[in-house]
C-alpha cells in the first residue's frame, strides 16, 4: 500500500464516492417504495394488484433493473479502484458478498411473487393463502431494505477512511 499513486488514490475516492452516492439514491428509492407503494398493493389483496401491471399501474421493473445494474458496475469499479488499498478492497468484498446475496434472494423470492402477484392481476385467479403471501412478501421486505440500508451505511466509513489516506 506504501506505492499508491496521488492519481490511485484519486480514482479509488471517486468510484467509491460515486456507489456509495448511487447505493444511497438507490435506497432512497426502495423506502419510499417500501413505505408509500407496497402498502398500496399489498392491502386487500388481490383487488390492488393491479397497481403492479405495466401500463396500468407503477410497474417498477425497468426502473429497478436499470437502477440495480447501473449501481452493480459501480459497486465492481469501486472494488477493481480500491483494489491496492488492503482495507478498502477487504471491506468492499465484505459488502459485495452481501449485497449480492441479497440480490440473489431478490431474484430468487421477491421477483417471482411479483411475478405471481401480477399474474393474479391479469387473470382473476383465486389464490389460497393470498393475504398471509402478501403479508411475508411485505414483512420480508422490511428486512431486505434494512439489509441493503446497512450496506450502504458500511460504505461511509470506508470513504472516510480512505479520503484520510490523502488528506
Amino acid at each position: 500500500m506504501d506505492n499508491l499513486t496521488t492519481g490511485y488514490l484519486t480514482r479509488a475516492e471517486i468510484w467509491l464516492y460515486i456507489t456509495t452516492l448511487i447505493y444511497f439514491l438507490m435506497n432512497g428509492a426502495q423506502v419510499f417504495e417500501t413505505l408509500v407503494f407496497v402498502p398500496k398493493w399489498t392491502d386487500t389483496p388481490p383487488a390492488n394488484f393491479k397497481l403492479l401491471l405495466d401500463g396500468q399501474g407503477a410497474s417498477l421493473k425497468n426502473f429497478w433493473i436499470v437502477v440495480h445494474s447501473l449501481h452493480e458496475i459501480t459497486f465492481l469499479l469501486a472494488i477493481i479502484f480500491c483494489w491496492k488499498i488492503d482495507f478498502a478492497r477487504n471491506w468492499l468484498l465484505i459488502l459485495f458478498a452481501i449485497h449480492f446475496a441479497v440480490r440473489v434472494w431478490t431474484l430468487a423470492f421477491f421477483a417471482p411473487n411479483i411475478i405471481n402477484f401480477q399474474q393474479i392481476a391479469e387473470t382473476n385467479t383465486l389464490v389460497n393463502d393470498l393475504v398471509n403471501k402478501t403479508t411475508l412478501w411485505k414483512a420480508l421486505n422490511y428486512v431486505r431494505v434494512a439489509i441493503f440500508i446497512g450496506v450502504s451505511v458500511g460504505l461511509v466509513p470506508l470513504c472516510i477512511r480512505l479520503f484520510h489516506l490523502r488528506h
